[in-house]
């Protein structure tokens, strides 16, 4: 047998063993560092991607009036019927809303959410007509008749819409007062809805 072919004494099998075992953690490292990489790159593609929401907004001040309505007790024809008596907070908003986006939003819903002991009670806020028809029956109501805020409207690209609207919650004062959280939701077509939440204090009577 030639010099040239002989070979060199095998290794012992805890030799085999160590060297086994220094290749795997290479690969364990390399596993590791590429799903680091990747991960990264991941959140990097997300976080860029995303766009800011197109609409942002303002609650600029929140009346809430407690008002106790009783019925009179006859019908149309004149006939007694029995009276009836409930109380509801008449919630009036003032909000501002301005589009960022490049296109139009187009507003088409208006929500006022109120969270009492027994869960989330909603109330779409009234047309513009029945808003200023509000202070028509009551005349003596201590809230400011500002300009109404339309239900549904176009909002062009940097434009800001504002106005007042008001919503009604079948409640009495001592429930409203224990309420636990108000905030209210503008729904846009084609959109994600806007939520937005007080950040000063709700004026009451």
């Amino acid at each position: 047998m030639s010099l040239l072919q002989q070979t060199s004494p095998e290794l012992d099998d805890a030799s085999r063993g160590e060297e086994l075992t220094k290749g795997s953690s290479h690969v364990v490292w390399a596993t590791i560092a590429a799903t680091v990489i990747v991960t990264l790159a991941i959140a990097a593609y997300v976080i860029t991607g995303q766009k800011p929401a197109p609409a942002t907004g303002q609650i600029v001040a929140v009346w809430a009036y407690p008002h106790h309505t009783e019925t009179p007790g006859i019908d149309a024809s004149g006939a007694a019927i029995p009276k009836e008596a409930f109380d509801q907070i008449l919630l009036f908003t003032q909000v501002r809303l301005h589009n960022r986006s490049n296109g139009p939003l187009f507003l088409n819903s208006v929500m006022a959410n109120v969270t009492l002991g027994d869960g989330i009670h909603t109330s779409y806020a009234a047309g513009p007509s029945e808003y200023d028809r509000v202070f028509l029956a009551y005349p003596g109501i201590p809230v400011p008749h500002g300009p109404a805020l339309p239900m549904t409207a176009t909002i062009n690209p940097g434009q800001t819409l504002e106005g007042t609207f008001v919503s009604s919650f079948q409640i009495d004062k001592q429930t409203w007062d224990a309420r636990k959280s108000l905030n209210y939701t503008f729904g846009f077509r084609y959109q994600p809805s806007l939520e937005l939440a007080p950040q000063t204090a709700v004026i009451g009577y």
